[in-house]
């Protein structure tokens, strides 16, 4: 091999100076030198020149007072045993990084390239080949909001199979157990070669960025259809994240209830797991009041239906805020208490009731509306047919999924349900002014 490595160069060190020091030494070499950070590349006429440089020079001639360190370039393929360390912090001791290089096998050397800059650079050579695979696939750290994590698994975990399969990277997720009122974030580690962990992390940020921006979307609408929310309170969107934007075009930012009127008051029915009652309820009841102070809600749990009931209700009566608080949290605890698996979205079945004569309007002519809202929202709504109305001639719709979903469900019924009712209130008018007549 006529290919030289010269390591332990001084920081700003130039071709021009390289070339004087082979020349002073008889040295001859073909082509340019290479100059990078701390060391440099050369080629040589012939092997019998190579072995003539390293002789010469490696540990016995100094330049800027540093002495050079030649030896033969091995191509990146065979470099087998080898692998260089950058950016190690000057606060980092010695004896801690040899600690850390001995996880991964037996280390032969370890050799101090550049010390000139802030940070130091260092060839560690290991015993064996795979322990040097090991210790080169550095895992890599991302820290990411646990309401993005689930869209980020994906159902049944194929995002994330496909992100690992196309990255060639093992990619593993913290538990919820480990995610505190102070820390809502969940680690998500990357393990592979450097650049297959530089693609796995392009992808995984895209992910969340499409999770960011359709939450911001939908707190968006949330924000602009309850007047005076306070997002950050709710503690279910990333406090650090900036102003919600303007409504989409096409959604009105005129607020649906009256700024001098009380808001009103709503029932919203959610169906929970009949296991997960306890943790809403907490010990002595201390969770569920907890709950109810937080969101200024009144919260209730109905008695099974049967004694084998899987499904249990939860009573939310307040108004539209207290709805989203109480919901959300209602959400989270869930979640948080693995009653939904690492890769499982937390979708629940939530019950709002309408007059039996705005039933229609929901559904729309040929289901036209219903259709449209599950377009817009995501969740699925359901208007069953041929209900009974109840003593207050009111039936039931289904909303079914995701706490976003449901919410924007919930608030363009309600928006339609208004609407019914100001047409009515204004045809009384009509009629009452006529009789004047």
């Amino acid at each position: 091999m006529n290919k030289l490595y010269i390591g332990n160069l001084p920081e700003g060190v130039t071709a021009a100076e390289l070339e004087k020091v082979f020349a002073e030494h008889q040295i001859p070499f073909s082509g340019h030198f290479l100059v990078k950070s701390g060391y440099a590349f050369v080629d040589c006429p012939d092997e019998q020149w190579a072995m003539k440089a390293i002789e010469t020079f490696s540990g016995k001639v100094e330049l800027h007072g540093k002495q050079l360190e030649i030896e033969h370039s091995v191509p990146k393929k065979q470099r087998s045993r080898k692998i260089q360390i950058r950016n190690i912090p000057p606060q980092l001791r010695w004896e801690v990084l040899d600690g850390l290089l001995a996880q991964y096998g037996t280390v032969e050397s370890c050799e101090q390239v550049n010390t000139d800059s802030e940070t130091a650079v260092v060839n560690v050579t290991y015993a064996n080949r795979e322990q040097t695979r090991q210790a080169d696939e550095v895992p890599l750290k991302i820290l990411a909001h646990n309401n993005f994590v689930g869209r980020l698994i994906g159902k049944e975990g194929r995002n994330l199979k496909k992100v690992e399969q196309d990255t060639e990277t093992k990619i593993t997720i913290s538990s919820l157990q480990e995610l505190t009122l102070y820390n809502p974030e969940r680690t998500i580690t990357v393990k592979g070669c450097p650049e297959s962990c530089c693609r796995a992390e392009q992808e995984i940020m895209k992910k969340v960025r499409e999770a960011y921006e359709n939450d911001v979307a939908a707190m968006s609408l949330q924000s602009h259809l309850i007047p005076g929310l306070n997002l950050a309170a709710v503690g279910l969107f990333p406090a650090s994240s900036t102003a919600v934007p303007p409504p989409p075009s096409g959604v009105s930012g005129a607020a649906p209830y009256s700024s001098f009127l009380p808001p009103e008051q709503e029932t919203v029915h959610v169906f929970i797991p009949a296991q997960a009652v306890g943790a809403i309820i907490g010990k002595k009841g201390q969770h569920i009041k907890q709950l109810s102070r937080f969101a200024s809600a009144s919260i209730k749990i109905a008695p099974p239906e049967t004694p084998d009931s899987k499904v249990r209700m939860v009573v939310i009566t307040g108004p539209p805020e207290a709805q989203f608080k109480a919901q959300g949290r209602i959400y989270g605890k869930l979640k948080e208490e693995n009653f939904f698996g690492p890769k499982e979205e937390v979708k629940l079945e939530t019950h709002i009731r309408v007059p039996a004569s705005a039933a229609g309007r929901v559904i729309g002519k040929g289901g036209k509306t219903v259709n449209e809202l599950q377009n817009l929202t995501a969740a699925e709504v359901v208007v069953p047919r041929e209900q009974t109305p109840d003593e207050n001639e009111q039936v039931i719709v289904k909303i079914i999924g995701h706490f976003y979903a449901s919410q924007m469900a919930q608030r363009k019924i309600r928006d339609i349900l208004a609407q019914v009712k100001q047409q009515h209130q204004k045809g009384q008018g009509g009629q009452s002014q006529s009789r004047r007549k």
